[in-house]
């Protein structure tokens, strides 16, 4: 019998169909004769014990600027009327996106979710990645201008970057001069009322950092993003290009120390970012993307590789 999928995630008029991970899996999906709805966070709701979307069944197709058609919305009840729901809305991860992963959580004796929701919630990228400090650069959390002085001290050369941030968004170097430090330490407090991240500027990144994505812990591929002129980010959003890339010796230590926490978490599609071959600085659960660019340099199929994961959680029930 087909499955039945319901995709949470951001609105499909506005994606960029060549790159997004999540398109491709609906793509996949399709071809395996899964039935796609579509809807947003904003789209749930709760009562009598029941969780409900308002949806959109919907079709898609690789074609740019006709990459979907979608069906009038109907209340689905997302543990009786589906099997899987894919948790895909991009950050931030804000009250908002918190609050949708409560409600789901509401259904995991019903439908499974992926990436698990209760996972989701309590291992924020930024966050999760200090059980794994021995192999992250040196690295501070706080809101206070002294521990950064002193941090910066200590390490010379210096990146701040909010916790909850994403795509590579306010990511900010503080020289040696230690220029603006005081200033941007000001601006952070005053947007964001949690605290930071600094961590110690790797000039590795110059040779770029690289997204390995992990399917229920298992290694699936890996990309190189190369920051663009001028940048200190990577991030393909923030104008970074990706290249081939293959696995050292240290990132294939840190993907196996990796694993069981992610397959015990039920964290099926996770991006990993390293740089310089062994410094890892991010573990992305909540939208991890890539995997259009790595089968296309690796010639794989890792949206395949996903759902075949789901089937055998399914089949695990």
């Amino acid at each position: 019998m087909a499955l039945t999928a319901a995709v949470q995630m951001d609105p499909l008029e506005d994606i960029g169909i060549a790159g997004d991970s999540t398109f491709a899996l609906m793509l996949a999906a399709q071809a395996r004769n899964i039935r796609l709805f579509h809807y947003d966070a904003a789209d749930l709701s709760w009562s009598d014990g029941r969780l409900r979307a308002a949806a959109r069944p919907v079709t898609v197709q690789r074609v740019e600027g006709d990459h979907f058609s979608a069906g009038d919305a109907v209340s689905l009840d997302l543990g009786r009327d589906v099997d899987v729901v894919l948790m895909r809305q991009d950050p931030p991860f804000d009250l908002g996106y918190i609050t949708a992963t409560h409600l789901l959580e509401r259904i995991a004796g019903e439908t499974l979710v992926v990436n698990d929701p209760v996972a989701v919630r309590n291992a924020p990228e930024k966050l999760w990645v200090l059980d794994f400090a021995r192999f992250m650069p040196p690295t501070l959390i706080t809101r206070s201008l002294a521990e950064v002085r002193a941090f910066h001290d200590r390490h010379g050369d210096i990146v701040v970057k909010p916790l909850h941030g994403n795509a590579g968004a306010a990511v900010f170097r503080i020289g040696a001069d230690g220029a603006n430090m005081g200033s941007l330490v000001e601006l952070f407090g005053h947007v964001w009322r949690e605290p930071f991240m600094v961590q110690r500027f790797l000039p590795e990144v110059q040779g770029g950092d690289k997204r390995i994505v992990l399917v229920d812990g298992e290694v699936a591929g890996a990309i190189n993003r190369l920051p663009g002129k001028g940048e200190i980010r990577s991030n393909l959003a923030a104008g970074g290009r990706a290249e081939a890339a293959t696995l050292t010796d240290e990132e294939r230590e840190i993907c196996a120390a990796l694993a069981p926490a992610l397959r015990a978490r039920g964290l099926v599609f996770v991006g990993i970012d390293v740089i310089g071959g062994k410094w890892l600085t991010e573990i992305n659960v909540t939208s991890p993307t890539g995997i259009v660019a790595i089968d296309r340099y690796n010639g794989t199929d890792t949206a395949g590789m996903i759902w075949d994961a789901i089937d055998g959680r399914l089949a695990a029930r």
